[in-house]
């Protein structure tokens, strides 16, 4: 959530121009933030003249005057700010809804345009090689290895989601432990196990209510969800709450489950492994100072690349443009790797900086000795998304017969074993 003073500001009109955003929304809520304003004084003129009633009454009795007049007037006060009140509650809601549907502003280096075409390459890592031969899609490579099965999964639950067997079950399990052993050991982040369903509270905080309710599974008469993402819990740890300034930053690593219904992308990459109801991913959250956020988007950023790097599979990195960008954060970098079926890269992670966005609507703030609360800044961003990874290395390690080649580093966590072969 941002400021009214910033909502309503040129800046952020150019910014939802930019982000193709109707300007409409703002109109209303210049009109409900003047009619808060007017309720509010309203109230408050109110509650200062029964203030003085209430004296009149002190002091007429002291000397045994008559106050049933103005008893009834104190009456008549108390109903009418009672009315009042109710009137702003219900003003307030609508201003705060309104503001909570309006998206973060774009930071000053985030590129204008319309569509993920007008995104900013930064750098590419790695070349990409010509394999020597027609490159099989991860399906049909981990169908012949039987290490991947649709089929099965879909008898239990449907579409959209998978089953791994044997080495392609370890091979999963082996990404996940090397990315938390490489931000734990390597960049010193904090592994933390969150909880997997959270109320809607925190996926309000988080940015993800009341915008995306349609994107996320819902416990059937509760007010509890399945996590889209380890962000929404992680983020939230400290929402409500003052941090001390020597506590800062904060670095958390969370190695989840993910769900989400897609209700936005029916039709769209139906097939394989790309966009599934349920996966796994590693999660970056980090709560940082306001100066440092920008230095530490670069940080996270590498940390994320770092695993691509020792993986040793060709990457990209790109800023998001304005018509492109999510919906909390102010400046994404997406980390995208190669996928040699496709001839093209595919995002495997989203770094972010939400700025305060996230901690407004959370409150989670920091102190700087006898100063006044301020908002912490808080960035997040994939380390990486698991199945995507797991993509990445059956197609750009697959041999021409049918076989994945073991990444080195992945070797240890798969006890040694160095290729997933065809041969039973």
């Amino acid at each position: 959530m941002l400021s009214i003073d910033i909502v309503l500001s040129d800046e952020y009109k150019n910014c939802l121009k930019d982000r193709g955003w109707d300007l409409n929304s703002l109109d209303s809520i210049n009109v409900l933030s003047g009619k808060r304003k007017e309720v509010l004084l309203e109230v408050e003129s109110k509650k200062a003249l029964r203030n003085q009633v209430s004296q009149k009454i002190a002091e007429k009795k002291k000397n045994n005057e008559d106050t049933s007049a103005d008893i009834l007037e104190m009456k008549t006060l108390s109903s009418n700010i009672k009315s009042i009140e109710e009137e702003l509650s219900k003003v307030e809601s609508s201003f705060n809804l309104g503001l909570s549907s309006l998206p973060n502003i774009c930071h000053s280096s985030v590129p204008r345009g319309k569509s993920e075409a007008d995104n900013r390459v930064e750098r590419e890592v790695f070349e990409v090689k010509d394999l020597g031969f027609k490159p099989k899609d991860h399906t049909t490579l981990g169908k012949a290895l039987g290490i991947i099965d649709f089929e099965m999964a879909a008898r239990v639950s449907g579409s959209r989601f998978v089953t791994l067997h044997g080495l392609g079950a370890r091979l999963e399990r082996a990404i996940y432990n090397f990315m938390l052993d490489v931000q734990t050991e390597e960049h010193g982040y904090l592994e933390t196990i969150p909880p997997y369903i959270v109320n809607s509270e925190a996926l309000y905080g988080a940015g993800q209510f009341p915008k995306f309710v349609e994107d996320v599974f819902h416990l059937k008469d509760t007010d509890y969800y399945l996590i889209p993402t380890a962000e929404v819990p992680v983020t939230n740890y400290h929402s409500g709450s003052i941090l001390s300034l020597e506590n800062l930053p904060m670095s958390f690593v969370a190695f989840t489950p993910c769900f989400r219904s897609e209700a936005g992308s029916y039709g769209k990459d139906t097939k394989g492994l790309i966009r599934q109801h349920q996966f796994h991913k590693v999660e970056l959250v980090k709560l940082s100072l306001p100066e440092d956020s920008f230095d530490d988007l670069e940080l996270m950023t590498s940390h994320a690349e770092a695993i691509l790097k020792k993986l040793k599979l060709p990457y990209r990195v790109v800023t998001l443009c304005s018509g492109d960008i999510g919906f909390s954060a102010s400046k994404t970098y997406d980390i995208e790797v190669w996928i040699p079926s496709e001839g093209r890269y595919r995002e495997i992670s989203s770094v972010s900086n939400c700025l305060d966005f996230q901690a407004r609507r959370a409150g989670i703030r920091f102190r700087r000795g006898a100063g006044k609360p301020e908002f912490v800044h808080t960035l997040n961003g994939s380390g990486l998304a698991v199945g995507r990874t797991l993509i990445a290395i059956l197609e750009n390690y697959q041999t021409e017969d049918g076989n994945v080649v073991i990444p080195e580093v992945l070797r240890p966590y798969m006890g040694g074993k160095e290729v997933i072969s065809n041969l039973r």
